[in-house]
Parts: structure tokens; C-alpha cells; sequence
């Protein structure tokens, strides 16, 4: 993992926002994609069930606690490019919190650069997204390096101040 991963950037446009994330993951391409596209490996870094029909179109079905998240796939082009619908289900919040979320990998070497966009995010929201998927790429470089996985609550108290001091 980076000593010092860069922060997340959020664009917002009117209504919507784009969040933006890049990071140099010290792994080769193909690790990488196995580690975001299988469910044996979401399962250890991502959310606690997720599921990808590997495909063009197939769905994706992720959970975390009580929030539910479905979708299609709406790019597939192993290794390099996975899009898909993010559509929340959470109890007591609005269907709102939807949007597309792209990853791109580049071969660099023995390492790959992730690019994770994701759009159309209502606004409000944008804020506190953009923390969580920071924690959740920690996570991921924490486990291609087979690292203990930083403790959710604490690593989320952590970079929440980091982005509150930009």
C-alpha cells in the first residue's frame, strides 16, 4: 500500500457529482482485475457478499450491512475496463445514491494504475461517497499486499480528517 495515497476528486455539475480516485497499486494487472471482478476476492476487501456476472450486461448484486447495491455491467474488457450501474437499496435513505461506477487499469510494469470514476452521484452525497471509497481502495491495496486490512471505523475516522483538512 502507498504510504500516502492521494486524496479522492470530487467534481460536482449541477445536480450530480463525479468522484475521481488514481492510484499506483504495486501489483500486476492481472491481480488487480482478479481482486475487483471475483467474488471470492470482494468478498475479503470490498463488501461482505458480491457477486459479477462476468460479462456485458450481466448484473452485479453487492452487500454491506444493510445497503444493497445491483446494476448491469455496462463495459466488460478484462483486464482493463469494468463498468457498472450502482443502484442503492438502503433502509431509510433515498434511491437516489445511484450512478455509474468505471475502473480502468493500465499496466505499468510489475504495477498497474487504478482509475476508479464514478457518476453521476447526487451531490449531497458526494461528500461523504468519496470517504468511503477512499477507505475501500486501502483496503484493496492492503489485501493484494497481504496486509491486515485496515479496521473500517477507525481507517474511515482517519481519512475523514484528511479530507477535511483540504
Amino acid at each position: 500500500m502507498t504510504d500516502s495515497p492521494s486524496l479522492g476528486q470530487v467534481k460536482v455539475e449541477g445536480e450530480f457529482a463525479t468522484l475521481v480516485f488514481e492510484r499506483r497499486i504495486r501489483h500486476p494487472i492481472e491481480a488487480v482485475w482478479q481482486a475487483i471482478t471475483e467474488s471470492d476476492e470482494l468478498s475479503k476487501w470490498y463488501f461482505s457478499r458480491g457477486t459479477i456476472e462476468a460479462r456485458l450486461g450481466g448484473k452485479v448484486d453487492f452487500s454491506l450491512g444493510p445497503a444493497h447495491v445491483t446494476g448491469s455491467v455496462l463495459i466488460w474488457e478484462p483486464p482493463r475496463v469494468f463498468e457498472h450501474e450502482w443502484i442503492v437499496d438502503r433502509p431509510g435513505f433515498p434511491k437516489e445514491e445511484s450512478g455509474v461506477i468505471r475502473w480502468e487499469l493500465d499496466s505499468a510494469g510489475d504495477e498497474t494504475i487504478l482509475k476508479l470514476t464514478h457518476r453521476k452521484l447526487p451531490g449531497p452525497s458526494s461528500r461523504n461517497f468519496v470517504i468511503g471509497v477512499h477507505v475501500r481502495l486501502d483496503r484493496l491495496e492492503a489485501f493484494l499486499d497481504q496486509k491486515p486490512l485496515p479496521f473500517w471505523k477507525t481507517h474511515l475516522d482517519d481519512v475523514q480528517a484528511r479530507y477535511l483538512d483540504q
